[in-house]
């Protein structure tokens, strides 16, 4: 099975009613966790790549990586998605490269840091989508700001400031129709990064359903979704870490934002606590140990229970199969509708 668009995953997760995971990836292990996790639990995922792990890895590596994993899993629906794109140039790369979803975050200006004017997200996120289309390509938009800062990309918005530039519905309903994206990540109280919130959060449902009452034909994307649990960080400090108290987005209050509307959750935080404790505890138990293969083993092996656990609870488990996957080029045809 080739890669498929992620517009058919994310209808499929409509349809169903469950919400599809999106995982960030920088290397040959974290591929692996993911599509060893969709194949066990029988789930459709979304393979994410951040301008982070382009600059880490080069995308070609990654691209490439991810065929490899497309035909050895050739029976698992899998999206290639580029995440938190910055340019028209940056995404139509992506699209070159046979990526099957692009972002086009026109929330922020091109170099990632500062809030950019509705008009320029407007504009730019427009163009995106004309491009996407054109060849088929999913494209996701964002309106809003969130809080934080994850691989140099964020205003740096305190989780107070944040509240200040929630996704106004009424302006979601017109963004979608201006610029005909397919999903919209929107600001809803989340936040980007492992130290998210100083005490347990509570995401505006009410702006959620009003979201999806004004946009019924897009899907909703919840960016800064990792729940951030205290056993992945104690497991980090009982090996030599240091990482101070943090919360992130409870799995009820993302399951909840599933029940009404939301379709692809981005999950990054909460894989790299998996690896890096599963990293730290391999070396504490043998100091000696310099084989990269004994430690990145075990740090595959426990991301992926990070990816099945989140996969069960965003309710996608053992929908893999129950769609015939669409090409690039079928899509061609239903956006040229």
């Amino acid at each position: 099975m080739p890669l498929v668009p992620m517009r058919q995953v994310l209808d499929e997760a409509a349809k169903g009613g469950y919400g599809v995971g999106a995982f960030n990836v920088n290397n040959m292990e974290q591929i692996q966790a993911i599509v060893t996790a969709a194949e066990e639990v029988e789930s459709p995922v979304i393979i994410q790549v951040s301008r982070g792990a382009l600059k880490y890895a080069q995308v070609k590596y990654l691209r490439n990586l991810i065929q490899a994993a497309v035909e050895l899993s050739p029976k698992i629906p899998i999206a290639l998605h580029l995440d938190h794109g910055n340019s028209l140039e940056t995404c139509q790369m992506a699209i070159e490269l046979g990526f099957t979803s692009v972002m086009m975050d026109g929330s922020l200006s091109e170099d990632g840091k500062e809030i950019a004017s509705y008009e320029y997200n407007v504009d730019i996120t427009r163009r995106v989508a004309e491009l996407g289309h054109a060849s088929g390509v999913t494209v996701e938009g964002e309106l809003g700001a969130l809080g934080g800062i994850e691989d140099g990309h964020g205003a740096g918005l305190t989780e107070e400031e944040a509240k200040k530039y929630l996704t106004d519905p009424e302006q979601a309903g017109e963004f979608v129709r201006e610029t005909g994206v397919d999903a919209l990540a929107v600001a809803i109280g989340t936040s980007h990064g492992a130290y998210k919130f100083k005490k347990e959060p509570t995401l505006a449902m009410d702006v959620i359903k009003q979201i999806h009452k004004n946009m019924p034909s897009c899907h909703m994307v919840m960016h800064g979704s990792s729940s951030v649990p205290p056993e992945l960080v104690k497991i980090i400090n009982d090996n030599g870490g240091d990482m101070q108290q943090t919360f992130g987005v409870p799995i009820k209050q993302i399951q909840l934002g599933i029940q009404n509307g939301v379709r692809k959750i981005n999950v990054d935080t909460d894989c790299r606590l998996a690896m890096t404790g599963a990293i730290r505890r391999t070396l504490a138990a043998d100091p000696k140990e310099f084989d990269p293969r004994k430690y990145l083993g075990p740090a595959r092996d426990a991301m992926a229970e990070v990816v099945k656990a989140r996969m069960a609870a965003f309710g996608s488990v053992g929908h893999a199969f129950n769609f015939e996957p669409l090409t690039l080029d079928d899509m061609k045809a239903v956006y040229a509708k």
